[in-house]
């Protein structure tokens, strides 16, 4: 397990090279002018002498390569740069938000993979059933339904019609202190969305591979030694049916880091997801690439624990082969 573990984050290096290159390599063919971005309204009414100036002081008048390498070696000894839509350096902006966005993905993977692997089993153990064919329809319906509708009609139902729910951000608003309590109400509504959003997924892989399962003769068998119903679900169809649920972990990062910039943005909640919209439509090139090189490495990460999770699940799976 280390072996492949440390193959894997060497592998990443080159990948993470090659992505840092390929943001900067994009600015440089974006029409948009981050210097007259980070002047902002000043930038209107400045002369280009002045614009040339702060392109200077900015280093935006060097060429691609030496951008990128100036860019890549203060990262490496922890100066990403500042903000220059939050006026802040962007360690800080990242330091400050990431654990909201931790939080957020932690919820609504859980939401996901424990309401998913419920159904799922159940659906199973009753192929074809009422339950089944319910479950599925809802899954595939989810499965097609953009996470921001899903986000708005969770907003309109439990904010606005019922008043059950906060429809957004983190605090109360005449409350000017953070409590416990605070952040779980308000965490509920874009966890919940964004699990949602990941279920079908997680539903259709378990129902799919417990059904198999339930077909093979170790299944069977018990069945025919007289185990109860539970014991044959849970111990042997349900531990056999969630391998290959465990792959589909490292892969639907991407998308839940997808779900996450709509699910933050319509819920204002202050994480890293929300700081990537912002950075994208204000053109905050600092911002921007260390945040895309924060979920490339969150998607890379990802896939390795989907596959040191699928490793530990079989024993038949060599981690160094």
């Amino acid at each position: 397990m280390g072996r492949m573990t440390g193959r894997r984050l060497l592998a990443a290096v080159p990948v993470l090279l090659a992505v840092t290159f390929g943001v900067f390599a994009v600015a440089e063919a974006s029409p948009f002018d981050p210097v007259k971005a980070y002047a902002g309204t000043a930038g209107l009414t400045a002369s280009q002498a002045d614009l040339d100036q702060l392109r200077a002081n900015l280093g935006g008048d060097q060429p691609l390569v030496p951008r990128w390498w100036d860019w890549l070696t203060s990262a490496l000894s922890g100066d990403l740069g500042d903000s220059s839509t939050l006026r802040q350096p962007v360690a800080d902006v990242i330091t400050e938000r990431i654990g909201w966005s931790a939080l957020l993905a932690t919820a609504a993977f859980a939401v996901a993979i424990l309401l998913g692997t419920a159904l799922g089993v159940l659906a199973a153990r009753r192929r074809g059933g009422r339950l089944d064919r319910c479950v599925s329809s809802a899954a595939y319906t989810l499965e097609a339904a953009p996470a921001f509708w899903l986000g708005l009609l969770a907003i309109w139902f439990f904010a606005l019609k019922l008043g059950a729910l906060p429809a957004g951000g983190l605090t109360d608003t005449a409350s000017d202190t953070l409590t416990p309590g605070q952040i779980v109400s308000h965490l509920v509504l874009p966890a919940g969305v964004l699990g949602l959003s990941q279920l079908p997924w997680f539903f259709l892989y378990v129902r799919q591979g417990v059904s198999d399962a339930l077909a093979e003769d170790p299944v069977r068998g018990a069945r025919a030694r007289g185990l109860a119903e539970r014991t044959v679900l849970a111990g042997h169809a349900l531990r056999s049916g969630m391998l290959p649920m465990l792959t589909l972990i490292g892969s639907r990062v991407p998308e839940l880091i997808t779900g996450a910039l709509l699910v933050e943005t319509v819920f204002s909640w202050p994480g890293i997801a929300a700081a990537t919209v912002q950075a994208a439509t204000s053109v905050d090139f600092p911002l921007l690439a260390a945040l895309t090189v924060l979920a490339t490495a969150a998607v890379l990460l990802g896939n390795l624990l989907s596959d040191l999770l699928y490793g530990l699940a079989d024993p038949r799976v060599g981690f160094d082969g």
